[in-house]
């Protein structure tokens, strides 16, 4: 997390709330030779205590438990001085990142049907109108030999940690400068979110 108290966030609500929306983040653990990392789509139970999401089975991250860090990057982008309109001032990056700490449980076999559904249920909600896809689309044959491969397991929350690195830093007049670059650059959707959670700060 950035040292800089202006960035930090102490609204582990808020923090949540953006880790549930984005529902992609890096679990990492403490392996036998070093960090270890898995890459994960995941979801919250109702109250967000807790993280559900799966592995590959052969994943190393999969036989780790204890302590584990699910790091959330939200959008991010360079920010060049040259759009804040005021001297002085060097390039930087902006972006979000949430850092949710727990341990790591892996869980029974039972748990990881009803997980599946869970979760393509939440992604597929979002596409609507498009009709959801379910499960029972795969035949049972297909779902059981995919659902060997995998494990079911969950992060018990210890702990939120959140930069919110958005120009806070800087007079009203440079964030919005660099807002409205961000804007009208041809750069992507990324830096089109990036702007709107730095216009939330003006």
């Amino acid at each position: 997390m950035h040292p800089n108290p202006i960035f930090r966030s102490d609204d582990h609500a808020k923090s949540l709330v953006f880790a549930t929306a984005r529902g992609f983040g890096a679990l990492s653990v403490n392996g036998d030779n070093g960090p270890l990392a898995a890459h994960i789509p995941f979801i919250f139970n109702a109250d967000r205590s807790r993280v559900a999401f799966h592995m590959m089975r052969s994943n190393p991250v999969a036989r780790a438990a204890g302590p584990a860090l699910l790091a959330v990057n939200g959008p991010d982008g360079y920010i060049s001085p040259d759009w804040y309109g005021a001297p002085e001032l060097v390039p930087t990056w902006n972006y979000v990142a949430v850092h949710i700490r727990g341990n790591l449980r892996i869980l029974e076999s039972e748990a990881l049907e009803p997980h599946l559904r869970a979760l393509s249920n939440e992604f597929e909600q979002r596409l609507r109108p498009k009709p959801v896809w379910d499960l029972d689309k795969v035949s049972r044959d297909s779902r059981k030999k995919m659902m060997r491969m995998l494990v079911p397991a969950e992060l018990e929350i210890t702990d939120v940690d959140a930069t919110w690195k958005l120009g806070q830093n800087k007079p009203e007049t440079a964030i919005t400068g660099a807002v409205n670059a961000l804007k009208s650059s041809a750069i992507g959707a990324e830096t089109a979110a990036l702007a709107a959670l730095m216009e939330d700060f003006l």
